[in-house]
């Protein structure tokens, strides 16, 4: 898995700019995405001139990109600002209560994470923007987050990156096991065709 974890790291460990809800949010998307083949940054700048950047960026295997625009507040869901929505699929990460009040207001292609889950689906487009473009785009952001980390000469920040990442894999090991014996009680209860209605 190669995912931005040097961003990922130094955003929860020295950016004070933002919002908890921001952090949290940003988070969440992390963990949605980090999945084998797919790699991503945060506030990548589209393209040289820097007229546009997206929250957060990925690009996968299949060659397949995402763009997420994280939203906080109902005033920051509809401000000016523009949502950078190049990629194939683009979505909004925001919490429950804010997407029940907009989401009326949300296009039909563009899907929407709530808590880390998708709850209204993108619909595929075209590039927006050249693909050598993003790859740049992206390699660019990466390597900024990259030199960030190198700089502060902190091990701390892979440190914790590492801690963290060991504690979700013992995690997922645990609720594995839960998820198999509570399993094994129901079928030994009800027989293993339990789950197929007849």
């Amino acid at each position: 898995m190669i995912v931005s974890c040097c961003s990922f790291a130094q955003r929860g460990c020295s950016n004070i700019a933002k919002t908890q809800e921001t952090k949290n949010l940003e988070r969440q998307i992390f963990g949605s995405t980090a999945k084998q083949g797919v790699f991503g940054c945060f506030e990548v700048t589209i393209g040289w001139s820097g007229e546009e950047r997206v929250d957060y960026l990925t690009y996968d295997t299949k060659g397949i990109w995402r763009c997420y625009e994280i939203k906080v507040s109902a005033s920051d869901f509809r401000s000016k600002a523009k949502n950078t929505f190049v990629g194939h699929y683009n979505y909004y990460v925001m919490t429950r209560e804010l997407y029940e009040k907009v989401k009326g207001e949300i296009p039909s292609h563009i899907g929407v994470y709530v808590g880390g889950r998708s709850v209204k689906r993108a619909k595929k487009q075209e590039l927006l923007v050249d693909e050598e473009v993003l790859k740049s785009s992206l390699i660019r952001s990466l390597y900024r987050e990259a030199e960030k980390v190198f700089k502060s000469e902190n091990p701390t920040i892979l440190d914790s990156f590492r801690r963290r990442l060991s504690y979700e894999q013992k995690q997922k090991v645990r609720y594995q096991e839960q998820y198999e014996e509570l399993h094994r009680k129901v079928s030994k209860k009800f027989g293993h065709r339990w789950y197929i209605e007849e």
